[in-house]
C-alpha cells in the first residue's frame, strides 16, 4: 500500500482498526487470477493470527493453503469538500483509515480449533446481555452446519496502517474540516472528525 510518511499509522492503531472493523476483504490468487471474499475475521489475543471460515462452495479456499494473502480492513471514510477551506485553490479529497494484513494461510482441520474460533466470533458480535450461546446449540445440528464451512487461519507476517486525516494541510484548515464534519449527522463523518481531533494532539 502506498503510504506517505505523514499518513503512516502506528502498529497499535492499525490493530485497533482491525478489531473495530473486522468485516474484511481477503484477497488471494485463485487459478492464476485475483480473487476476493468479504467475511468477518477475528484477531487472536496474541495478535499472531486472524481466524475465519469460508462457505465450502466458495472456491477460494481450494488453492489458498500456504499462499501469502492480503486482507484489507476498512475503517471510517468520507468526502472532504474544498468548499470548507479558506481558499478556492483546492480540490476535493477523501479522508479514511485502513489497515492491511499480509500472511500465510493454513486451513483448519481440527474441529475443536474451528469451534473455538467460532465461539470467539459469536462472543465478539453478540450483545453482552444476549441469551445466545453457541455451546447451547444442538451438537448434532452444529456438527452438520460445520460441514458446510472450511475454517482457516492467517499467520500474520506484516501489518500496515494508513490514516489519511488531512495531516498534509495546515492546522487551521484541519480545524475547518473538523468543524464541517461535526455538522454532518452520519457515522463516517463523525468518526473521521473524532480521529482528526485526536490526531491533532496525539498521533494516530
Amino acid at each position: 500500500m502506498y503510504i506517505p510518511e505523514h499518513f503512516t499509522m502506528k502498529e497499535e492503531a492499525a490493530y485497533k482498526v482491525i478489531q473495530e472493523n473486522s468485516f474484511a476483504t481477503l484477497f488471494s490468487i485463485h487459478k492464476g487470477m485475483p480473487f476476493a471474499t468479504h467475511l468477518p475475521l477475528i484477531l487472536n489475543k496474541e495478535k499472531t493470527h486472524l481466524y475465519g471460515h469460508f462457505a465450502r462452495p466458495n472456491p477460494q479456499w481450494h488453492d489458498i493453503r500456504n499462499q501469502t494473502v492480503l486482507t484489507v480492513f476498512h475503517g471510517p471514510h468520507c468526502y472532504i469538500s474544498p468548499s470548507w477551506y479558506e481558499t478556492n485553490k483546492a480540490v476535493p479529497t477523501w479522508n479514511y483509515v485502513i489497515a492491511h494484513v499480509y500472511g500465510e494461510v493454513e486451513l483448519i482441520e481440527d474441529e475443536e480449533e474451528l469451534m473455538s474460533s467460532m465461539n470467539d466470533m459469536v462472543a465478539k458480535y453478540e450483545a453482552p446481555d444476549s441469551s445466545y450461546r453457541l455451546q447451547d446449540v444442538d451438537a448434532e445440528f452444529l456438527s452438520g452446519m460445520n460441514k458446510g464451512v472450511q475454517g482457516f487461519k492467517i499467520k500474520i507476517d506484516r501489518v500496515e496502517g494508513k490514516a489519511k486525516l488531512s495531516q498534509n494541510h495546515s492546522l487551521h484548515r484541519q480545524e475547518l474540516v473538523i468543524n464541517q464534519l461535526e455538522r454532518i449527522p452520519f457515522s463516517n463523518e463523525q468518526q473521521i472528525a473524532s480521529l482528526m481531533k485526536a490526531n491533532l494532539t496525539n498521533k494516530v
